[in-house]
């Protein structure tokens, strides 16, 4: 059976969730991919013709590929499933009473493989066969969604994100990503490959409005030995942070969180924009906003169930108490100043590890690439030039489900 496990960012990765949804991106157009948080249209074939490399990479290097669509289609096999999952991305507040028992009683009946399509990449109203589109009043604009589309299901690091022994359904930040952690919560709590095991949820499990209490899967590194480094970012905020942290501590999963401060800029919107672990003691780091002047904390558990915070004095001592190690290297994005923000706008830091010192990453970083290699990384490179227009790399665009601790 398998162990859903994460015990690092560098360990040997066994098993990862990946998804890529043709329908989502056809949708994605020049009048509304600012509002589904992407700042391009995509070529929906170029952009399958990536993702399918990079998956290509990791199965070739012994990875078990996963498709989120394919679960969500086991998972609406599943009575109980498929009702929750209707009932709740379709409910009567979002439609409308009259007009949500309609469409649910109309998707029913289809296959679900069909359904998942929807749930991921949106349903239309003139997708709606007439005898079911029954809103209580006729007045909709048959365009528009009434599911929007989620292409950004495409970063399924973000919405869930395994921490240790267990799994922390994301309260997103931005309103267009809020459905992805649905499909997520239905899939891990009834897909077999899920239900049976043995795993702590620290938060999403439950009917909770999380309010300002907002985490996303790119600022959370799973640093190792019982650490966990977390970025204070435009999209994780302080109150999620420390949702999350009293979840790790107190089911013991995590025994240090080390918290760095980003700006709150999209250009650096989660931690691993800027920062990954590359081997046991390497880092790579977008020194722009990574560096000596980064503010950093350290918490530790308290007495009372009372968290102790210590400021410290740089993130490299932080991470090194962290990780019990004396020193530790970080490499820098490639180029001079321009080409640094060049590289780190198209997610040059945004490396994923498939052990220590091997890596994925897009191709088009050659300055930065090139340092890797020198420093004996080995990079496994794939094109982005189309998957890179939502401003995520290979780390964002992967959910380790199992890896090994270092």
């Amino acid at each position: 059976m398998v162990n859903h496990y994460v015990g690092s960012e560098v360990g040997q990765l066994r098993s990862v969730l990946l998804h890529y949804d043709n329908l989502a991106f056809e949708r994605l157009t020049p009048s509304n991919c600012h509002e589904l948080l992407f700042d391009d249209v995509l070529s929906v074939d170029k952009a399958a013709e990536e993702h399918k490399q990079f998956a290509t990479i990791l199965e070739q290097q012994g990875v078990n590929v996963l498709y989120l669509n394919k679960l969500l289609a086991e998972t609406l096999a599943l009575p109980e499933a498929r009702q929750w999952l209707l009932d709740t991305q379709l409910s009567n507040y979002r439609l409308g009473t009259s007009l949500a028992s309609s469409v649910k009683s109309w998707l029913s009946e289809l296959p679900n493989e069909q359904i998942a399509k929807y749930l991921t990449g949106g349903l239309a109203y003139n997708e709606i066969p007439e005898p079911f589109f029954k809103p209580l009043f006729d007045s909709y604009d048959w365009e528009h969604f009434i599911l929007k589309p989620l292409p950004n299901h495409l970063f399924t690091r973000d919405t869930s994100c395994w921490i240790y022994n267990g799994v922390s359904l994301n309260p997103m930040a931005k309103s267009v990503r809020r459905r992805e952690s649905n499909n997520l919560k239905a899939i891990y709590r009834w897909h077999p490959l899920f239900e049976k095991q043995n795993f702590n949820y620290y938060l999403g499990n439950e009917n909770v409005n999380y309010d300002n209490a907002t985490i996303e899967g790119g600022d959370v590194l799973i640093i190792g030995r019982g650490a966990v480094l977390i970025g204070l970012s435009e999209r994780t905020s302080p109150e999620g942070i420390e949702a999350l942290t009293r979840s790790l501590f107190k089911t013991g999963q995590a025994t240090k969180v080390v918290v760095l401060e980003l700006p709150k800029d999209r250009a650096c919107m989660h931690l691993d924009t800027v920062l990954t672990q590359l081997d046991i003691n390497v880092f790579s780091a977008y020194p722009a906003v990574i560096n000596d002047s980064t503010r950093c904390w350290t918490l530790t558990p308290g007495v009372n169930d009372k968290l102790d915070i210590k400021e410290e004095a740089g993130y490299r001592q932080a991470i090194m108490s962290a990780l019990s190690l004396s020193d530790i290297k970080v490499i820098t994005t490639g180029g001079d100043i321009y080409g640094q923000e060049r590289e780190q706008w198209n997610d040059a830091n945004n490396m994923l590890t498939i052990r220590p010192g091997v890596v994925v990453g897009y191709e088009c970083n050659t300055l930065t690439n090139d340092k890797y290699a020198e420093a004996g990384i080995e990079v496994l490179s794939f094109p982005g030039d189309q998957l890179g227009r939502g401003r995520g790399g290979a780390r964002c665009m992967s959910c380790p489900l199992e890896r090994d601790n270092i």
